[in-house]
């Protein structure tokens, strides 16, 4: 169990939109450690971008986390890619040992440097990690692992130097943690309690709040295609 005060080296990273390798789609993924101290604003790291501002970035995706923990996995399934030899190959900001999509909780809160974060929801993976990675199924396999990151809110901008420690401060809902918002999103789909639940949690994101609302309305599931696997 995470408890208040649990502390964790991180690396710090960042990068500019530009065109993904071999494609005219410019996405910010490609993030490379930081060599000094960053501002930390209420929508991310000065120097650091997204492509589509529509579906990535904003107040309640702010910074992405990704677990260092998972890429012996990945190393392990898809060989020893160039682009998973260091960190940032999932478009990361914060790279972390001991944390992972099992043990922290939407609304978990978090000291970095003089910056306060607080987790808001699960990443949802999409098709450039299927050009990124030079593997047509990329997303689906991360959606389907459950290994997706997170994201963080900003309730304090502050200042974030490379060698700062990422530390627990307070947990406001542990029960939710995001393996378990994965689990009723994507596997046990339509279990009405747990959206009701999700719908109902006021320190998830608000865009996952009304997506588990829509669930419950309609009874039905969202075609992920298009997230998933591109434009056809």
């Amino acid at each position: 169990m995470l408890a208040a005060g649990f502390t964790t080296a991180t690396t710090l990273l960042v990068g500019r939109a530009v065109p993904l390798a071999g494609s005219t789609e410019v996405s910010g993924i490609d993030k490379r450690p930081s060599a000094g101290p960053l501002h930390l604003g209420r929508e991310g790291f000065d120097g650091d971008e997204q492509g589509d501002r529509k579906v990535h970035g904003g107040p309640e995706k702010a910074v992405h986390h990704y677990a260092a923990d998972h890429y012996p996995y990945w190393r392990s399934e898809l060989g020893l890619r160039p682009v998973l030899a260091t960190a940032g190959a999932f478009g990361e900001n914060i790279s972390a040992d001991g944390l992972t999509e099992d043990m922290v909780a939407v609304g978990d809160v978090f000291r970095l440097g003089t910056s306060l974060l607080q987790v808001s929801q699960g990443r949802q993976p999409c098709w450039k990690l299927n050009l990124r990675f030079g593997q047509p199924d990329m997303a689906r396999r991360v959606q389907r692992t459950g290994r997706t990151g997170w994201y963080y809110r900003v309730l304090e901008p502050g200042t974030v130097t490379p060698c700062d420690r990422l530390t627990l401060v307070d947990r406001v809902a542990p029960d939710w943690t995001l393996h378990r918002l994965w689990h009723v999103f994507y596997v046990d789909r339509l279990d009405r309690e747990a959206l009701r639940g999700m719908a109902d949690l006021a320190v998830l994101s608000e865009g996952w709040r009304a997506r588990a609302a829509k669930r419950l309305h309609s009874g039905r599931v969202e075609d992920w295609s298009a997230r998933l696997d591109g434009r056809k």
